[in-house]
């Protein structure tokens, strides 16, 4: 859209409607301006040309089906990820050992090795980000006006 703005393109050529934008009205303002500037926007896989009236209503038509789409979809995943709940499924990461936090804990408070050495040391049997979080609890415990 930056190159038909700056009039660099005579088409926009896009595989599908939905893969460009996921709201209607994305999709309408998109074809407006690419309208206003004189510049076509043709979809390979919609096989619609929005130079004729026609093709103006099958873009409004493909575009208000993707936003649909794409509501649904969301939709049946937060009810799938409800259900799962509602059933007792853990969702997410898988949580950590305790004995990798109690090792972890050690370390940090213990040492100065870093995240990344403590990381290392439990040869990636911890994702880093979990290691940083409780090395951060660890050490920000150490510390606390109630421990001095």
């Amino acid at each position: 859209m930056k190159a038909a703005r700056n009039y660099e393109c005579d088409c926009v050529l896009v595989w599908t409607f939905d893969r460009f934008a996921r709201s209607t009205r994305h999709l309408l303002t998109a074809l407006e301006e690419s309208d206003h500037l004189g510049v076509w926007f043709l979809s390979v896989q919609d096989q619609v040309d929005t130079s004729s009236p026609m093709g103006k209503a099958m873009f409004a038509i493909i575009g208000a089906m993707a936003e649909l789409e794409s509501s649904l979809i969301s939709e049946r995943l937060t009810a799938g990820m409800a259900a799962a709940k509602a059933q007792g499924k853990h969702m997410g990461h898988p949580r950590t050992p305790g004995h990798f936090i109690a090792r972890i804990e050690t370390l940090a408070r213990t040492t100065d090795m870093s995240v990344r050495q403590i990381h290392e040391e439990l040869k990636g049997s911890v994702g880093r980000g979990a290691v940083g979080e409780i090395v951060k609890r660890a050490r920000k415990d150490e510390v606390s006006p109630g421990n001095q």
